[in-house]
């Protein structure tokens, strides 16, 4: 269930707020290889699976950019705002990938609300979301997200 803001104006001050952690995702081949389709990328340690398995993780591993745009499919399930005209995806910060994925593992995302301002007549939030692998000590990666809401008239 997401963190819910009625307007933008309330996430002022929210800097600190947990949010999540949502459901699990079960990454598959099917979803690794349509990524590879996608964007070109299709590296043997990502869709070779029978190559993977001599490789150095035993198998095939998601792509890290793969699992940095999961994070898209995780923000609307740990925050929500409302009440806004329109809002942008402005950017993101502070990217680290600290542990591949293996292909048929579950993940997840936590996050924490790091930054809000006032930005250009909106109000902009700056997410910290964690992407964590099911019975891993390291997370996925972690990425600070920015999204800039403005409110409505």
């Amino acid at each position: 269930m997401p963190k819910i803001y009625e307007r933008p104006q309330e996430l002022l001050g929210a800097e600190g707020t947990a949010l999540g952690p949502t459901e699990w995702l079960h990454i598959d081949q099917e979803r690794v290889n349509g990524f590879a389709d996608v964007t070109g990328d299709h590296q043997w340690i990502h869709v070779d699976t029978q190559r993977a398995k001599d490789g150095p993780f035993g198998g095939t591993i998601v792509h890290g950019y793969l699992t940095m745009s999961l994070v898209n499919y995780f923000l609307p399930q740990l925050i929500e705002v409302r009440g806004f005209s329109h809002a942008v995806n402005v950017g993101a910060d502070r990217l680290r990938f600290l542990s591949p994925v293996k292909v048929g593992s579950n993940i997840r995302g936590i996050g924490e609300i790091v930054g809000i301002e006032e930005k250009k007549g909106a109000i902009q939030s700056t997410v910290r979301v964690t992407v964590e692998i099911e019975n891993a000590e390291k997370p996925a990666c972690v990425i600070d997200t920015i999204s800039r809401y403005f409110p409505e008239n």
